[in-house]
């Protein structure tokens, strides 16, 4: 994946066996897509509130009806381009056939490694939240899961004598 900042990336469609382009874009930042030129190939583009199971499932099912040689631009909250390139993973595209542009918010998503709950928050990694789901204190941990699109949560003060 190659991460980016609100700016467009020189040559994104000039690679060999470039077919067209998907443009996702999450949150406020839709008019972003315009900015992505194909050089004459087909192109898609999608814009989401946010990634959830819906926005995700119809993701999937548009790369999946994508021909070879697509590539797909993510452009939105760190949170939600991270869960979509997680779809783009499962069905097999490839890190360099996907972008991700994030809008600079600062929203994560943690993992409950206790309940298997995911949480939202603004908080950075190293510090402590509520899950939502268990109402365990987890520490934030840098550890980022491609796969689940979340950092690991684990409980804060485990290791402290009770």
């Amino acid at each position: 994946m190659r991460p980016a900042s609100m700016t467009v990336p020189e040559g994104i469609c000039c690679d060999p066996g470039f077919r067209g382009l998907i443009c996702v874009s999450f949150g406020k930042t839709d008019s972003l897509t315009a900015d992505y030129h194909t050089g004459g190939q087909r192109r898609h583009v999608i814009h989401f509130d946010g990634a959830n199971t819906d926005t995700l499932s119809y993701l999937r099912s548009t790369i999946e009806l994508a021909c070879v040689g697509v590539r797909l631009v993510l452009i939105g909250p760190m949170a939600d381009i991270k869960a979509a390139a997680a779809v783009a993973a499962e069905c097999g595209l490839a890190d360099d056939e996907v972008t991700l542009v994030s809008d600079g918010s600062e929203h994560r998503t943690v993992f409950c490694a206790h309940c298997r709950t995911v949480t939202k928050t603004v908080e950075p990694t190293g510090s402590e939240l509520e899950c939502q789901g268990c109402t365990t204190v987890l520490s934030i941990s840098n550890h980022f899961s491609r796969r689940i699109a979340a950092y690991l949560g684990y409980a804060a003060h485990a290791e402290e004598a009770a």
